[in-house]
């Protein structure tokens, strides 16, 4: 057993953090079972990321450990692995995590990514699935689980946990015009948080560049 996931079943109960089966090759996942603010959530997170020091610019402090992980809704049955609608969730995390090992680099609050971005084959922007349309994806603080996701610390070590969040291509464009921490306050006045929301539009105005 790992000691992130040993770590997380000291935390939550042993019954609530199981291990997700995964292909040769990619990456060790946990799923996560949580109850807040009334909501049962599944979180699909990393389980090893965290063992590679990322090389960070100094004013980040010590976050160069970090856990990503997808805040799946009650709703979602996330072991239908051959549903489209649901498995970009793992194709993503393997994808971003694999990414992040292979070219050596880091990850950190606001960063984002898309289809685009990612895969050099692909010439525009595409949904994440037909149910899922936001474009692309951005790394956060926890939002909405900021208490029951509190960093992890092993053996002294600080591991930070992020949350992928798919955002809209708009969103995107006043994240890079304003801020990250604007962007967040804009999806925060919304009520959009960390968990997956097929439902939710983007939370801009079409005249937002004129405020």
């Amino acid at each position: 057993m790992s000691a992130l996931k040993q770590a997380l079943q000291d935390r939550y109960g042993e019954h609530r953090v199981i291990d997700i089966p995964t292909a040769e090759g990619d990456f060790p996942l946990l799923a996560i079972n949580l109850e807040t603010k009334g909501q049962e959530v599944t979180l699909i997170m990393t389980n090893g990321l965290s063992e590679k020091t990322m090389v960070i610019p100094e004013k980040l402090g010590n976050r160069n450990h970090i856990e990503l992980f997808f805040a799946l809704p009650s709703y979602w049955e996330w072991e239908e692995l051959d549903n489209p609608n649901r498995n970009w969730v793992f194709t993503w995390i393997q994808k971003l995590a694999k990414h992040l090992i292979n070219n050596d680099t880091w990850f950190g609050y606001g960063h984002t990514f898309s289809n685009k971005m990612m895969d050099d084959d692909i010439s525009e922007f595409q949904p994440l699935s037909e149910t899922m349309h936001q474009q692309h994806l951005i790394l956060l603080d926890p939002i909405d689980l900021d208490y029951e996701i509190q960093k992890v610390i092993i053996d002294e070590k600080e591991i930070y946990l992020l949350a992928i969040v798919p955002i809209y291509s708009d969103e995107l464009d006043y994240k890079q015009g304003q801020s990250t921490r604007k962007l967040v306050k804009k999806l925060a006045n919304s009520r959009v948080n960390e968990i997956l929301d097929e439902f939710r539009g983007t939370v801009l105005k079409s005249k937002w560049r004129l405020r």
